[in-house]
């Protein structure tokens, strides 16, 4: 039975990168791969999934608030595996979406995105994932400041640590380091 998985790390740990060598995997043996990301993210254009490497491809669904995943037409297509990218800025139930992907289309789905936000709270749609996958790994990386083992992500404004405020409205102009405890 195909699972739904849930990869997770802070800021700067290659989630993204490995979303995109799953996806040259699967395309690379000839199948179908779906790749999903949230409206929000534009910082490298509506559509692109991009990491910091410089590796993108793009979206084939743009998730916003009251989308449907299922309102995708598939075109009769096999679809092989599901990608997500930036999942934590999606709705708890495009969480309950994926997971019935898994059931009904019968194919894996693999989220990648942050745990926590700056403040070291779950996002909703992380709590989510967290009760219903089958499969959560962390990704790991090092702190920016003591090369420790990253936990936390650090927002910046202005180019000063901030802990304040809501994240909220676009990613494009926020900035964030991987900080350990």
């Amino acid at each position: 039975m195909p699972k739904l998985y849930f990869r997770h790390g802070s800021v700067s740990s290659s989630k993204t990168m490995n979303l995109l060598a799953v996806a040259h995997t699967y395309k690379q043996q000839g199948k179908k791969v779906l790749l999903i990301k949230p409206s929000v993210d534009i910082r490298f254009g509506a559509e692109a999934i991009k990491s910091r490497s410089g590796l993108s491809c793009d979206a084939d669904i743009l998730i916003g608030n009251d989308t449907n995943i299922f309102d995708y037409n598939r075109k009769n297509v096999k679809i092989h595996c599901v990608l997500v990218d930036e999942v934590q800025f999606l709705e708890p139930r495009h969480i309950d979406q994926l997971r019935m992907i898994t059931l009904l289309w019968d194919v894996p789905v693999i989220c990648y995105g942050l745990r926590t936000d700056f403040r070291t709270e779950l996002f909703p749609a992380v709590k989510r994932l967290m009760e219903v996958a089958d499969n959560i790994e962390e990704i790991k990386t090092t702190c920016y400041y003591c090369n420790k083992k990253a936990v936390f992500n650090l927002k910046h404004t202005d180019g000063v640590a901030d802990c304040s405020g809501k994240l909220h409205g676009t990613i494009e102009k926020l900035i964030f380091t991987s900080i350990c405890d």
